[in-house]
């Protein structure tokens, strides 16, 4: 059993097309035994059309994109990979050195490789598109920072689309951690509702080609956002009001009333994938 640094695993294969140079199982079937049966327990966490990313499996790679409530969002968003996915998360920096470096070495073990949030990190970037042009799958929460709970305020972060683009146009899969919000806030005890993770359809980058350069990536992301808290609020996309959530990024609502983006099945979006790489 080798214990390597952090940094040494960040850029292995992890359930993807290659496995020349993957990172060992062990650590990241340890977490998820025991996060995930401790989630199981407490929360009794159920999983909604998961058939949308297991589809994607050996296939294609995949950015899975959710909004951000609560801690739990990641736990969840991970163990609902597993175990036959393996979903390597993009977490911010200074995660990496709490607990003396001991959670670093944990999460890095399952996957998760660190962005300097609030900055345009192109190594993260670059190595996040190296693992999904290896049909990994790959998670981020493109608020930056968890909603009302957070140092800072949420907004819009092209760097999901940005992602995407430079792996290749892989789909973006939506989906979003329902309750986990409800488990702890300040100065109350911890509570136990029932959490649901639910995945929605996927995206694809090139269905933005019609607005400027200028706004694609953006409007993309914010799209997907949309996407995701139709699912956290059980309503319809078009129902969401961007703008309250968003106060100081752009709001698309009337650009994609007059211009709805198609919809996709996890195959349509694969074959999608293919037919861009010729």
């Amino acid at each position: 059993m080798h214990f390597m640094k952090p940094e040494e695993m960040w850029d292995k294969s992890l359930g993807g097309e290659d496995t020349s140079n993957e990172l060992t199982h062990w650590g990241g079937n340890l977490c998820y035994v025991v996060v995930g049966a401790i989630c199981k327990v407490c929360w009794r966490y159920k999983v909604i059309n998961r058939k949308n990313l297991r589809d994607f499996k050996g296939k294609c790679g995949v950015l899975v994109a959710s909004n951000h409530t609560s801690y739990l969002d990641v736990v969840l968003m991970y163990c609902a990979s597993r175990p036959s996915q393996w979903l390597r998360f993009i977490a911010r920096d200074t995660l990496f050195k709490a607990g003396h470096g001991w959670l670093g070495q944990a999460i890095s073990r399952a996957g998760a490789f660190p962005i300097k949030r609030g900055t345009a990190d192109r190594t993260c970037l670059k190595r996040a598109a190296k693992h999904l042009k290896n049909k990994e799958v790959v998670g981020i929460l493109p608020e930056g920072s968890r909603r009302n709970k957070g140092s800072m305020k949420p907004t819009v972060n092209a760097g999901a689309a940005f992602i995407v683009r430079m792996a290749g146009n892989v789909p973006i899969l939506p989906m979003t951690v329902r309750n986990a919000e409800k488990v702890k806030n300040k100065g109350e005890r911890i509570h136990f509702p029932k959490i649901y993770v639910e995945y929605g359809d996927p995206v694809l980058l090139q269905d933005f080609d019609f607005l400027p350069k200028a706004d694609r990536l953006e409007a993309c992301t914010w799209y997907v956002l949309r996407e995701c808290y139709a699912l956290f609020y059980e309503i319809a996309p078009e129902k969401v009001d961007m703008a309250s959530l968003f106060p100081d990024d752009k709001d698309y609502t009337a650009v994609f009333a007059e211009h709805p983006i198609p919809r996709h099945t996890t195959a349509e979006a694969i074959k999608a994938w293919e037919e861009l790489q010729g």
